[in-house]
């Protein structure tokens, strides 16, 4: 398999609920009643199909292939009043931060599933049909008609994940994010020096002062991203969940390579107003990476006046060493437990 097949993040699926099962059309027969009244039960109502949000499942590739889900259909009813059984429920397990579209209106949200054991009947289930039982009257005694069961709904549905994370790490490939997040999480991403790394979103758990906050490493992104360039928009929306974006700029390796980290940070900053200009808007943590490289501090000097000009909350850490990080993760769940309040 290779990097990244295991993480699906938006699939279709057809859903289908079990039909009704027919009512019965029988008359009641004994030794001295050759033609008693009508007996025959009703048919079983059409199983459902529900999808129910699990935080035990962090990807949808168990429906990829997975393209058409049936509920069962009710038992027809039979003679001496017997009702159909009904149609058994068939669950879709996803994990909890699945939006559900449907394809008949594709722009239209229907159902955010966005705690764990949410519930949401994607398909109702047929009625099912009557037995002759109930057609009877004063004027027609031995009804020998029945009612059919209904039909189960059918729906053509647009699943999309979007990861539930306090904080999104933000950055071009190789600003040092995936390092982060195993440095200050159990959390163990492909870590490499070269370009994206990071195929598919990695969720990790930080601690500081005995405060926890998830964390989500979202893979690099390029100028042209909100257009589709690199890894695209595919990965943006994931960081519409966050509430603090911790933005990740090379410090140490733009300085090794003559490279401005300020236009890194601009480029980043671009993407997020191109793709949803209310992401600026978020609580923004800027961190100058690979401290361990910068030979001199002094250096860093005019890029964190100008991000502190800008408004920027900066911090320079190195993920390789540790210098800096408990300051800055004091910040980000500083920042976490204020957006927390004010929602």
């Amino acid at each position: 398999m290779k990097p990244g097949d295991h993480f699906i993040d938006e699939v279709t699926l057809s859903v289908r609920a079990g039909d009704g099962g027919d009512g019965c059309a029988s008359l009641r027969r004994a030794k001295y009643e050759p033609r008693g009244g009508p007996d025959g039960g009703d048919g079983g109502r059409g199983g459902e199909v529900i999808v129910v949000a699990d935080t035990n499942l962090s990807t949808l590739h168990d429906h990829k292939l997975a393209r058409v889900i049936k509920a069962e259909s009710g038992l027809p009813g039979a003679s001496k009043s017997k009702n159909g059984r009904g149609g058994a429920s068939k669950e879709i397990r996803v994990p909890v931060g699945t939006q559900i579209y449907d394809l008949s209106d594709p722009t239209t949200l229907v159902v955010d599933l966005d705690r764990h054991g949410a519930r949401w009947v994607a398909a109702r289930g047929g009625r099912g049909g009557r037995g002759n039982c109930h057609f009877a009257t004063s004027t027609r005694q031995a009804p020998d008609t029945a009612e059919r069961g209904g039909a189960g709904q059918i729906r053509q549905l647009r699943l999309s994940l979007k990861l539930l994370a306090n904080v999104g790490l933000l950055g071009l490939p190789n600003a040092g994010k995936s390092t982060l997040l195993s440095r200050i999480s159990a959390a163990r991403p492909r870590v490499a020096d070269y370009p994206f790394t990071t195929l598919v979103p990695n969720l990790g758990v930080a601690e500081v002062d005995d405060r926890r906050f998830i964390v989500a490493d979202i893979p690099g992104l390029i100028r042209g991203a909100s257009r589709g360039s690199g890894l695209g928009v595919r990965f943006l929306r994931h960081i519409e969940r966050t509430s603090v974006l911790l933005h990740l700029v090379d410090a140490g390796g733009a300085l090794l390579e003559e490279r401005d980290p300020i236009t890194d940070y601009e480029t980043i900053r671009a993407e997020l107003e191109s793709y949803d200009p209310e992401l600026l808007e978020r609580a923004e943590i800027v961190v100058l990476t690979k401290l361990d490289l910068v030979a001199e501090p002094t250096l860093l000097e005019p890029t964190l006046l100008e991000l502190r000009q800008r408004g920027a909350k900066v911090f320079c850490a190195s993920s390789l060493t540790g210098d800096g990080i408990e300051p800055m993760l004091r910040a980000v769940a500083d920042a976490v437990a204020i957006e927390k309040s004010s929602s």
